[in-house]
């Protein structure tokens, strides 16, 4: 959970002995018969693993997101079911007749940016291209749709990703390979915090309580709590798709005859400040590039309108995202996200001699986190604010968030007035 709101669910529970899970649910059967209820209904329970004890915490009139984990593991539509019961039915078998099958885990889609606090995103789905549902095995429930709006007026998550496999490993590895294919553009994601989550030692091991997130990530989620466990794919990657570009582009009609463009196989791969000098050779159906002594055989017939790469590196099948802007290459994989630049190894030693460029200087300026609606600016033009004081509120999403000075300062102009809705890092106050 986080913030007491579940991220993601899997059944059966993996600290829950057989028998104690017995218990529970002859405790939740016995609790339902004796109010007289007929339908369907979620008992919440609390489990203590050091008391060997379960405490019953609430029950829900109705089924609950996680049904989906339920469904898959036992075959059952349980929404199916509880029409049927609302409508006089009897159910066609006995609690005997279910026999819970493999392992199923959900994690839920939802529009935020973990990156900045899990603050809401709002906007245009410019591209929603979940991964391709396979039956008993990935499942996606969404509401949602292509070209959509993603309003500031209503809970976040937008989908829910389900997947079983005979095993929670098997579960595990299949909910990672998924999340690698679930493409979302136009609004921020939990997606690659979800990932990260998938392999944490912590949660694969399978021993941890609903305090997880917090005790594992106590000041907040960032990017490089993602390790990429092999970056030399990544660079790997991206000068594949540097390579298709330029092979592309050379066979463009009405050349000078008799010179066409020769294709070195020395190449450059920059990503976030780290160099990796990469070869490439062509191969059926792709290339194989060397970079720092390991080799890549990468075949696919990924094209540049594509947003999801598939194919096979030394073999072994391989399910990644990148998206081509300008001199970059945006690759997505196992929740990390990276800026991948592509040059010949000449442009690499002259890019070396250029000075840095260094970013523009934000810190006298109140900037808006998320997109929303300014409800309140709580200071003035020539106050003095002492640090932690209230600045402003947005409200986003049926949450109002509070923001406050960072350090001591004056405010010198109140840019954004109240009733004004902002886009992400839009100013609202300018300091001194």
């Amino acid at each position: 959970q986080r913030r007491r709101q579940k991220v993601w669910e899997e059944a059966p529970a993996v600290m829950l002995p057989p028998a104690m899970r017995a218990g529970l649910c002859a405790s939740a059967v016995r609790l339902a018969r004796s109010v007289g209820y007929r339908g369907a209904g979620t008992m919440e329970y609390l489990f203590d693993p050091q008391r060997n004890a379960f405490y019953f915490i609430e029950m829900n009139t109705r089924i609950q997101v996680e049904h989906p984990v339920t469904e898959m593991i036992t075959g059952l539509d349980l929404v199916e079911l509880m029409i049927r019961v609302a409508a006089g039915e009897t159910l066609p078998f006995a609690q005997r007749d279910i026999k819970p099958n493999g392992w199923a885990i959900e994690c839920r889609i939802n529009a935020e940016d973990p990156l900045r606090g899990f603050l809401p995103s709002t906007g245009r789905l410019v591209r929603f291209q979940p991964p391709p549902e396979v039956m008993g095995a990935v499942r996606v429930d969404t509401g949602v749709y292509e070209g959509g709006e993603i309003s500031m007026h209503y809970d976040s998550m937008i989908a829910k990703l389900i997947c079983h496999g005979a095993t929670r490993d098997e579960a595990i590895a299949r909910m990672r390979e998924a999340l690698n294919a679930f493409h979302i553009a136009g609004v921020s994601s939990n997606i690659p915090f979800q990932a990260a989550l998938m392999q944490h030692p912590r949660f694969v091991s399978g021993v941890f309580t609903t305090g997880f997130i917090a005790e594992e990530y106590p000041q907040g989620f960032h990017a490089a709590q993602v390790p990429h466990p092999d970056p030399g794919l990544l660079a790997a990657v991206a000068a594949f798709a540097r390579r298709r570009y330029i092979d592309r582009a050379i066979r463009i009609s009405h050349q000078m005859h008799g010179q066409p463009r020769r294709v070195g196989r020395e190449w450059a791969v920059l990503i976030e400040g780290e160099n990796f000098p990469v070869t490439l050779d062509a191969i059926p159906g792709g290339y194989a590039i060397g970079c720092k002594g390991q080799r890549y055989a990468l075949v696919s017939d990924w094209q540049f309108r594509e947003v999801i790469f598939r194919g096979t590196c030394n073999g072994e099948p391989i399910c990644l995202q990148i998206e081509r802007a300008g001199l970059e290459y945006r690759i997505m994989h196992y929740g990390r996200r990276v800026k991948a630049v592509v040059m010949t190894a000449k442009a690499d030693r002259l890019l070396a001699l250029m000075p840095a460029k260094l970013p523009p200087d934000l810190s006298k300026y109140l900037l808006s986190p998320m997109p929303g609606l300014l409800r309140e600016v709580a200071v003035q033009s020539g106050q003095a604010v002492r640090a932690g004081e209230k600045l402003a509120v947005i409200e986003a999403m049926k949450m109002e968030n509070i923001l406050k000075a960072e350090k001591d300062c004056t405010v010198k102009k109140i840019v954004a007035q109240p009733g004004e809705s902002l886009s992400v890092d839009q100013v609202i106050v300018e300091f001194e």
